[in-house]
């Protein structure tokens, strides 16, 4: 059969696992397995179906159907328009409103800038509506230095008037996406999820039980399973939800600042209401005046157990009623990792990915607010219980490390909530029981593990090794925010002159790799930083048990995970020019070993 293109032309060429089309040239066509060998403008070189290529000419022709449909008078419509064209009067009604009106409306609109083609003269351009990795490429200076241009969102506009608009100039078009069937099964496929399903709460009541027990040795176990009545008691289910309640209501105050979310798949931004300093700051002096009045906080401790059996059964709630709700969506609103229509894999890797009661985000709330704040308090039960059960007038110094470092770490967070919005769990996963289950139970019950401890097993630290510990921490802790800052920084503003002298990689999608600073030491200089900061809180247990050092086990376990995760990715999404970055930068977490 002879092939549709030859050695030579130049197409438009689908890049794998996306709608976007790039321009190409065809180097050569395989007769056997009818694939095309083509070549991206950075060198990456792939092999195609002839369905994933199109001609300048059908890429012209999709592009105004496109845009004939989104005249219908029935359709919202925001129009794009030529760096070079002047803007116009509008002859509606709208005509009337003030200049700094239309200025405003000009900011909602998305900028076209266009990609000389040669030849034809088309012109070709790039979706910049794509989910965002780890190391953030720098868009906007890449694009200025090699004269090509994208298609994005202006900051400052509002969603709502171009949630239409796919387009851009006469000369090309991004397709409407295909199905969000997913295809690539993680954490083990059906079986894999099914097993964490039951093997996630079970490590974390083990953990407990062997936690409770004097002879914490990791060769002895508890004498016998806990009965119901150790496990489950009303009253602390109700104060469970209470907590939920009095949580959600923090959330919900007018206080801080809203901002946008990353773009979704439609261009569209959602926005989220920034306060969880307040909601902290709140929680302390409601924790401060409890105490004032004599509420035994030791409570905590004593009936751990059912606060774990008790959150436990609210994130299964949640996660049942995240799954069920998720059948009515859109293909706009569903997750890329939770739709392969297999019930044990989508509903521990969650089907929505943004799931909304109104303007109330459920995923958002749940990721910095219950559990993190929970951890604190938690942490503060565990320190009075110490002081009644060790009967001391002051916590011990390794009590104090633990609680100040976690609380240090908790409030950063809060303090740079707006960040998280940037990160893999909102921008990619869904929300089913994985993200349900690690906010309100893993966190504040597995991370709580040091405090937990010391209560019935004092540490004794000498000056020289507190030093020690504090030092390390303080180095944890400047590689983490040093690296999460300049992430988001580009991910936020990536012409901001101030990252001008970081040294990039350019890609075939027209954005580009950060090799130096932190990131060309390590490709996760993020997650060294936060493996330091779990090293120094386990610290102050001593070395008499591991037990305590379930944490930093767990977050290396975790972040290999999740490098391998971002490996995937960022191969599928760079290509060649992502091997090129890995040659420059062949550590991934630690410097000369990984």
């Amino acid at each position: 059969m002879p092939s549709k293109f030859q050695s030579g032309d130049t197409v438009m060429g689908r890049w794998p696992g996306s709608s976007l089309y790039y321009e190409v040239k065809v180097l050569s066509h395989d007769d056997d397995g009818q694939l095309y060998t083509v070549i991206y403008k950075d060198g990456t070189e792939l092999e195609l179906k002839e369905s994933d290529i199109k001609s300048y000419t059908s890429f012209r022709q999709q592009s105004g159907r496109s845009r004939s449909r989104s005249r219908s008078p029935g359709r919202r419509r925001s129009r794009s328009r030529s760096p070079a064209r002047t803007s116009r009067q509008s002859s509606s009604r709208t005509s009337s409103r003030t200049s700094e009106g239309k200025k405003d409306k000009l900011k909602e609109v998305l900028e076209v800038r266009l990609t000389p083609v040669v030849p034809p003269t088309e012109n070709n351009s790039n979706n910049k509506y794509e989910k965002e990795d780890t190391n953030e490429p720098n868009v906007e200076t890449e694009q200025r230095r090699s004269g090509r241009y994208n298609l994005r969102r202006r900051k400052d506009g509002d969603p709502k008037q171009a949630e239409e608009v796919k387009k851009v100039d006469e000369g090309s078009t991004t397709l409407p996406s295909a199905s969000l069937k997913t295809e690539e099964l993680e954490f083990g496929g059906r079986i894999g999820t099914f097993g964490m399903l039951l093997f996630l709460p079970s490590v974390v009541l083990l953990l407990l039980l062997q936690v409770s027990l004097k002879d914490t040795s990791l060769l002895t176990l508890p004498a016998s399973f806990p009965s119901a009545e150790v496990l489950w008691d009303w009253q602390v289910f109700g104060l469970v939800i209470l907590w939920l309640f009095f949580q959600a209501l923090l959330y919900m105050l007018p206080l801080g600042k809203v901002v946008d979310g990353m773009p979704l798949k439609t261009g569209k931004k959602l926005n989220y209401r920034v306060n969880g300093l307040y909601a902290l700051l709140i929680t302390g002096v409601s924790v401060g005046i409890a105490v004032q009045q004599e509420v035994d906080l030791t409570y905590i401790h004593t009936h751990f157990l059912q606060f774990y059996s008790s959150a436990l059964m609210m994130s299964v709630l949640l996660s049942i009623y995240l799954y069920t709700r998720s059948r009515h969506l859109s293909e706009e609103e569903r997750a890329s990792s939770g739709n392969s229509g297999y019930l044990f894999h989508d509903f521990f890797m969650g089907r929505e990915l943004n799931p909304r009661i109104r303007s109330f985000d459920v995923k958002f709330f749940c990721e910095m607010r219950p559990g993190l704040i929970g951890w604190l308090v938690i942490n503060f039960a565990m320190l009075l219980a110490e002081m009644k059960v060790q009967k001391l007038d002051f916590p011990s110094p390794a009590m104090l490390l633990v609680n100040i470092f976690q609380f240090l770490w908790v409030a950063d967070g809060l303090w740079h909530e707006e960040k998280i919005l940037t990160t893999m769990d909102i921008v990619h996963d869904g929300f089913g029981f994985m993200l349900a289950f690690g906010d309100l139970v893993w966190v504040p019950f597995t991370f709580t593990c040091q405090a937990h401890y010391l209560v019935n097993h004092p540490s004794e630290l000498s000056q020289l090794f507190i030093a020690v510990i504090i030092t390390i921490k303080g180095i944890g802790y400047y590689i983490f925010r040093k690296a999460n800052s300049q992430k988001n920084n580009f991910r936020r503003n990536p012409s901001d002159p101030s990252h001008s002298h970081l040294k990039t990689i350019s890609t075939a999608t027209g954005k580009s790799l950060i090799v130096s600073g932190l990131w060309g030491f390590v490709r996760h200089p993020n997650y060294l930083g936060d493996l330091l900061m779990g090293l120094a809180w386990s610290l102050p247990c001593g070395f008499t048990h591991a037990l305590p050092y379930f944490y930093l086990v767990y977050l290396l376990l975790l972040l290999i995970h999740r490098n391998s995760r971002d490996e995937v990715q960022c191969r599928k999404k760079y290509g060649s020019a992502w091997d090129e970055y890995c040659k420059a930068v062949p550590y991934r977490i630690f410097p000369w070993i990984y």
